[in-house]
This record gives C-alpha cells, sequence and structure tokens, in this order.
C-alpha cells in the first residue's frame, strides 16, 4: 500500500510542479546581482510559476511559493556538489539538493537577511541545513497541498493553514519552508514565535511585563513567513549595489492618445 501511495504521490508531484505560463509585473533579479548581493544564511523566497507554486500561493494568500538558503559554495565544498552550488533546498522531485545561483534566473525573487547572527551562528544554520543534503522531499505535503486547493467540502479560507499540516514529520524528509525553519529554530533564531506576555509583579514596576517566546512547529512554516517575520530584513539587490536613478536611461514611446492625455506636444 505503501509504494502505491508513494507512486502515486510521485506522479502527483511530477504533475503539480509543471511549468505554467504566469504574467508577472515585477522584474526578476539576474544570476550575477543576486550573487553580489547574497551572504551565508540569507533566505531566497521565489515566485515560482509551476501548478505546485500556484497552489503555495493560493493556499498561503502570498507572493512567494518557494524559499532556498544560501549557504556559499565553500560550505558545499567537501559535499562534491557541482562547482558554483550555493543554495540548499527541497525539491519535490530531488528532495534536499545543492543548486547554483543560475537555477532561480528570470524568477521573481527576495532575499531575507536574518539579523544579529554572529559568524558562529551562521555557521551552526549552514551546517544544519547542508548535512540533511540527500534527505527525501515529504510528499504528504503534495497530497495535503491537492487536498486543500480543491477542498470537499468547501474549507473556510481563515481554516485552510492552520489545516495545512506541512509534512508529515518525519526527520528524513521535508520541504523548503520547514528545512529551512529548522536550521534556524536549531539555534533558537525567531522567524514568528509564539509570543506571551506576564506581568513582573514587581512594585518598583507594576506595569512591566516580559515577553516569553515559544517556538512555533516547524511543520507550520510557508515562505512567506520570512517575508513577513520581523526579524529578517528585506535586501533588494539594486539599492544594496549602490543604486543611482540619475543613471538611469528612459525611451519616450508614448502613443499619440498618450502624450496628448499628459499634455505633450
Amino acid at each position: 500500500m505503501g509504494t502505491v501511495s508513494g507512486w502515486f504521490g510521485s506522479q502527483l508531484a511530477r504533475y503539480l510542479s509543471t511549468e505554467v505560463h504566469q504574467h508577472g509585473s515585477a522584474p526578476p533579479t539576474r544570476a550575477a546581482r543576486l550573487l553580489a548581493t547574497l551572504q551565508p544564511g540569507d533566505v531566497l523566497l521565489v515566485e515560482g510559476h509551476s501548478r505546485f507554486s500556484t497552489a503555495i500561493k493560493y493556499l498561503t494568500q502570498s507572493t512567494w511559493s518557494h524559499a532556498a538558503l544560501y549557504v556559499g559554495a565553500e560550505a558545499l565544498r567537501r559535499t562534491g556538489a557541482p562547482p558554483g552550488h550555493c543554495f540548499v533546498e527541497a525539491d519535490v522531485s530531488d528532495g534536499v539538493r545543492s543548486v547554483e545561483a543560475e537555477l532561480f534566473e528570470g524568477y521573481h525573487t527576495r532575499i531575507c537577511r536574518p539579523v544579529g547572527l554572529a559568524d558562529e551562528d551562521i555557521h551552526r544554520v549552514v551546517g544544519y541545513a547542508v548535512a540533511r543534503l540527500g534527505h527525501q522531499y515529504d510528499l504528504r505535503n503534495v497530497w495535503d497541498l491537492a487536498r486543500y486547493l480543491f477542498p470537499t467540502p468547501p474549507v473556510p479560507l481563515r481554516w485552510r493553514r492552520r489545516m495545512l499540516s506541512l509534512g508529515s514529520g518525519d526527520p528524513t524528509r521535508a520541504i523548503c519552508s520547514t528545512l529551512i525553519a529548522q536550521a534556524f529554530q536549531s539555534i533558537h533564531y525567531p522567524i514568528l514565535p509564539l509570543i506571551t506576555t506576564t506581568s513582573r509583579d514587581s512594585p518598583d514596576c507594576p506595569a512591566c511585563v516580559d515577553e516569553i517566546l515559544q517556538l512555533r512547529h516547524h511543520s507550520l512554516f510557508a515562505p512567506r513567513d520570512f517575508d513577513v517575520s520581523p526579524y529578517f530584513a528585506v535586501v533588494k539587490p539594486t539599492l544594496a549595489q549602490g543604486f543611482d536613478f540619475h543613471s538611469l536611461q528612459w525611451t519616450d514611446n508614448k502613443s499619440e492618445p498618450e502624450r496628448a492625455a499628459f499634455g505633450v506636444a
């Protein structure tokens, strides 16, 4: 039974991972510009174009459907990874693997950078991800996506994410966002923790409270969480590399009706 389920899961994964044409308003970032900006420990969010990506974006109400961790070429040198590989990601077909920046050429991306990490912290986060190369992709995630993309009976939108169990919890299996979430949770770095407040019960400061953070289960994370997290900075390669709008070259390509509307002779 498990073999049959695995076969159907693989076939479903292959179908969902097929690229489909999508119109996008945001320009992609060149791989060379990404590499000039990225630092080990950065999370790269990707707006994918597959059926799988469409399902994730729909369920999480987000632009982002995939996440990859930039680890740098040096961290992968002893793993036998091909030259140029510098990311670790969980792929639906190949499992946890290393890839090059050129894989994301042509996609709208966003760099999310954790703030305040020491070199040792980054080393541990990167090492956690690299150590899991070769792990399988958690196909339960594929079944969940298919089930809640076309729910019967319909599932209210506010419940969909809570009901979506992103993964089986098997430590030898992973999906893109949970792999990265586990890497950061291994050093207790916050992404979107549960926060409770408790009174200090201090006579000197009766209104003072302490915030207590609790790790959210890694299976509940989606790519968007790194974007909305208050602990990750959004880094835009165009701005990070010294943007000067004076150097831009424009073309006057307005049609005659547009020129008339703007009062241009």
